[in-house]
């Protein structure tokens, strides 16, 4: 039985100020007319149906769930207490699964990264389902070919081949590496044995938890929380997860489980982590500007502007960015989008 986990509770900071605490990147149209959690959602739909998706969220972020995904039924929205990595989140959500099915495969996935090829994901989806039930002890990430030294991105580093399904490679995972610098990116770009860390992986729900049981140190205060089913269940979780120990799930389990494996794939990836990026993927009008809103321009070039409802009008500028929320509206040199966050609380 395969079942997706959707982790949804992120803050989103670097797409301030549209990305916001009370809505964050992730339930935001910031590249199309749908949400990125909408996105999401509907590509993984032809997989499985909608009763086997779960969204893990903060508990202030549940009614834009249910708003923009109405057709989810309520059961599948997991409810975070309070922020505390991903390890305890995966922990959490792989045990509230396993109590609806208890014989699972459970893929994780973020709720806010672009999927050009949407077919090839579903179809290397499908393949390391194949895998694992053939090797039930294993953990079988997604790793992105790099096509460009990053080093916004962690890094797998692939060893041996070690089976073929439906004509794609699996091979065992070396080692996790964190984001490098820009002369070690190169180096893992020309050695050509290194992956970037998409945080996309596929596990059986039985063996996860056999390896939180092994490898993390608050693994008891979820395990014992009652039946999701009891009424005391809520209100005990938020008792003990504020006592978890906040950690990624690579430091946790990943760089520890002797059993990880990878997929190398190809399908038009990107994690869309902050304003830059969407210049991949918004096509520019023939003055090189990415216009989303009411706006009108009048000789200006290499512009960003978002808007909401009021008109915006550009005249005689170029290289600028032109944010409005609504609330407010940050207007910057376009070199300086990558520092816009750090106006927040400002």
């Amino acid at each position: 039985m395969l079942n997706i986990l959707i982790m949804a509770g992120g803050k989103g900071t670097r797409f301030w100020p549209m990305s916001t605490d009370e809505k964050p990147k992730q339930f935001l149209d910031l590249i199309d007319e749908k949400t990125m959690i909408q996105a999401t959602v509907e590509r993984l739909h032809s997989l499985v149906s909608l009763d086997h998706i779960f969204i893990c969220t903060a508990n202030q972020y549940v009614p834009l769930v249910m708003e923009q995904l109405p057709n989810l039924p309520k059961r599948n929205i997991i409810i975070e207490p309070v922020g505390r990595n991903t390890a305890p989140c995966i922990l959490l959500s792989t045990l509230y699964i396993r109590q609806l099915y208890e014989d699972s495969h459970i893929v994780v996935l973020p709720s806010d990264h672009k999927i050009n090829n949407e077919k090839e994901l579903l179809h290397i989806l499908t393949s390391a389902d194949m895998f694992l039930n053939m090797h039930k002890d294993s953990i079988v990430t997604i790793g992105i070919t790099p096509d460009r030294p990053e080093t916004g991105y962690g890094y797998i580093k692939y060893g041996n081949n070690i089976d073929y399904v439906q004509g794609y490679e699996i091979k065992r995972v070396n080692m996790f590496v964190e984001k490098p610098d820009i002369e070690k990116a190169k180096e893992y770009l020309i050695d050509g044995h290194y992956l970037w860390n998409a945080g996309m992986f596929m596990f059986d729900s039985n063996f996860m938890i056999h390896e939180f049981e092994k490898y993390y140190s608050s693994y008891r205060l979820l395990a014992t929380l009652p039946s999701i089913n009891d009424n005391s269940y809520f209100k005990e979780l938020q008792r003990k997860y504020l006592d978890c120990e906040a950690i990624s799930i690579d430091y946790a389990i990943m760089e520890k489980s002797k059993n990880i494996y990878v997929i190398p794939a190809d399908f038009g990836w990107d994690d869309i982590g902050s304003w830059k990026a969407l210049e991949r993927y918004i096509s520019k009008d023939a003055y090189g500007n990415i216009l989303k809103g009411n706006i009108k321009i009048y000789n200006s070039n290499d512009c960003i502007v978002y808007g909401q409802n009021k008109k915006i009008m550009l005249l005689d500028v170029e290289d600028i960015f032109c944010i409005d929320t609504g609330e407010k509206i940050v207007i910057g040199r376009k070199g300086s989008l990558s520092k816009v966050h750090e106006l927040r609380g400002k």
